[in-house]
């Protein structure tokens, strides 16, 4: 690992230069030969300079870039200013010239056609330092990696191609690092309670929404669902209650499936349908249909059924889940898009912006993570084309479908929660602790744009701001109308929601879907990431070999489950939602409303850690101290 070491320089000027614009930082190339063939180290880490006058206050100039080689580094006093408010010609040049450069330096490329547009490189070794991995990210993460591997190789299970022996063998992959969530999994996994709790509280918490009518091709009869719903009510009477949900998981309908070990997988797209009973007693699932066109080869599963054909048709739910999951909610929603937020940033907005300053702590190492994903995970011959049921093609296909559907409310949490009418419905922590990080968010962006933008039109003048929103829609949303998506911004509270939500995406957002991964997968029959045999067509078939046979061979579990474990887990090198070590501003408004914002989130922490004092289950995945400021794994 590279030696690093900090040291303060101090240069005194003969004579005082006058009124001070800019500050000209130039770095010569090392004087130290080359040894053994080797380039000799001269990246330099530049924090800040000081300028103190003979007269006057001193200057404080932000920098928080690498320097390496030899170049020039032109830097603006720490004061954040929009545009309109620099009228010195010398300070517009200076931002016209930092953003040319910049676009010329981070450009666009399209990876996939109908995907989002990202960065324009290949591996993680032809990015940029100030993008990169820190040295102990990096080597803490590769070092995860091969531990992981190496456990697993040991094992005899990383390279075994055939079928689980038994569930009490897949015990020996469940010790794999296991957690107090994980362990909560096993125990609890073929319970009914617990699988509609995975749709408020899982790795997923996105899709369920209240069923005010059921789908035509989803024929779910009084008969079919009175066990469970008991006497005095109906189907009718309990939709017109709001008491039923639906989980549709259609956009899965005829996607590409993979071939694993040279054996053809398979897929589903369910129905799922669920009932909360009156008070706060649990969600149950009331019936699974696995596909999306009833008829006798179709048949609606319930929890009256035999054991094992209702135990296949939640994991029949359960593999849905993961492939909508990882396709979209996470790479899709969590990945490709704050990589769309991260890339125009740093094109259309220089360091002096104060919208730059806001957001540019939350898109450290976004561009890293993403291109090693492209290198390590998405990419032929990696996990997801050897180890997923639909592989690249279907996770390619699925992204394609799903940026026809997507919405800018799908991305403002409270406006979600309100469209899929799942305001009321208790136990759905997700909702709860989202809605506190949300409002605390937007409560800090709301201050720091009232400073910076006292106007409306404040708005609308700022052209490297409408900049950046056109860039983002255009490249992440491609131009569709459709999407809702501004491509412009004309008001102060319009301006503060978009904010909110590239600040949210890019931290609770992705923490929420990151980080409970691995408890979810690791047991797994929970979260079976392929399945090697149909769904079933009638009932009373399922035995519990068939169920096994169903089921993930051994590699391609352990395959997917390290992936899941090392994207579950920051290696080091953490900066939790709200901390701000590097301090881009200067002035004391910014700096009060950070403080506020810190003391917002410490409140919503204690409350969310009593509240889990009294669950079985705690929800910990939006707690301020657990959620990343950016997407960084």
């Amino acid at each position: 690992m590279a030696k690093f070491r900090e040291e303060d320089f101090e240069v005194t000027l003969p004579q005082d230069v006058g009124q001070v614009l800019l500050l000209r930082v130039r770095k010569a190339p090392p004087d130290l030969p080359p040894r053994l063939g080797l380039r000799a180290p001269d990246a330099w880490f530049c924090r800040w300079f000081q300028l103190v006058p003979p007269r006057g206050t001193p200057l404080h100039f932000p920098c928080y870039q690498w320097l390496e080689g030899a170049g020039d580094l032109v830097l603006r006093e720490g004061a954040a200013k929009v545009s309109w408010a620099d009228h010195h010609p010398t300070l517009l040049q200076q931002r016209q010239e930092e953003l040319q450069a910049k676009q010329e330096k981070y450009k666009w490329k399209t990876y996939i056609q109908g995907w989002p547009h990202c960065l324009d490189q290949v591996t993680v070794k032809d990015l940029d330092l100030n993008i990169k991995y820190s040295a102990v990210k990096n080597a803490k993460f590769h070092l995860k990696v091969r531990s992981a591997f190496i456990e697993l190789k040991l094992k005899g299970l990383l390279d075994r191609k055939g079928l689980w022996r038994s569930l009490r063998e897949m015990r020996r992959m469940f010790n794999f690092h296991r957690t107090p969530a994980s362990d909560y999994v096993f125990k609890h996994w073929q319970e009914d309670a617990f699988f509609a709790s995975q749709f408020l509280n899982g790795l997923n918490p996105v899709m369920i929404h209240r069923c005010r009518s059921l789908p035509k091709n989803f024929p779910v009869t009084d008969a079919m669902v009175a066990p469970v719903l008991g006497p005095g009510t109906s189907l009718q009477a309990e939709l017109e209650r709001g008491s039923l949900f639906l989980v549709d998981h259609g956009i899965l309908s005829d996607i590409h499936t993979n071939i694993i070990n040279g054996r053809p997988q398979f897929s589903a797209a369910p129905m799922t349908l669920l009932y909360q009973r009156p008070g706060r007693g649990p969600l149950l699932p009331l019936a699974i249909q696995l596909s999306q066109t009833p008829g006798p080869n179709s048949p609606i599963f319930l929890p009256s059924d035999d054991k094992w054909d209702w135990l296949l048709a939640k994991t029949w739910v359960r593999n849905a889940e993961f492939s909508v999951h990882e396709a979209l909610t996470h790479l899709l929603h969590a990945h490709l898009l704050p990589e769309v937020f991260t890339l125009a940033t740093l094109r259309q907005l220089p360091h002096c912006h104060p919208l730059f300053k806001l957001l540019i702590p939350h898109m450290r190492y976004t561009l890293h993570i993403n291109t090693l994903a492209r290198e390590l995970l998405i990419a032929p011959g990696q996990v997801v084309d050897r180890s997923t049921g639909i592989g690249i093609e279907g996770f390619s296909e699925l992204i394609k479908r799903n940026m026809k559907q997507l919405n800018y409310s799908n991305l403002c949490f409270p406006e979600d929660i309100q469209a899929r009418g799942v305001e009321d419905i208790p136990g759905y922590y997700f909702r709860d602790d989202g809605m506190k990080i949300w409002e605390a968010v937007e409560r800090f962006v709301s201050e720091m744009v009232s400073i910076y933008y006292p106007s409306n039109v404040s708005v609308q003048n700022d052209q490297e701001l409408q900049a950046w929103v056109k860039e983002i829609f255009s490249n992440g949303f491609l131009g569709q109308e459709s999407s809702g998506m501004p491509s412009s911004l004309d008001t102060q509270k319009a301006l503060v929601q978009f904010v909110t939500m590239v600040i949210f995406t890019c931290s609770a957002k992705h923490t929420a879907v990151s980080l409970s991964q691995f408890d979810s997968c690791v047991w797994m029959p929970n979260l079976p990431p392929t399945m090697q045999l149909p769904p079933p067509t009638t009932k009373g078939q399922a035995r519990p070999e068939g169920f096994i046979a169903t089921l993930p061979p051994v590699n391609a579990t352990c395959d997917v489950i390290i992936a899941l474990w090392l994207l579950s887990k920051e290696p080091g090198d953490r900066r939790p939602l709200g901390t701000y070590p590097d301090e881009h501003f200067t002035e004391e408004a910014p700096k009060q409303s950070i403080a506020s914002f810190q003391n917002h989130l410490a409140q919503i922490s204690r409350d969310i850690e009593e509240r889990n004092q009294i669950l079985a289950l705690p929800y910990t995945y939006l707690d301020p101290p657990l959620i990343e400021n950016s997407v960084s794994i």
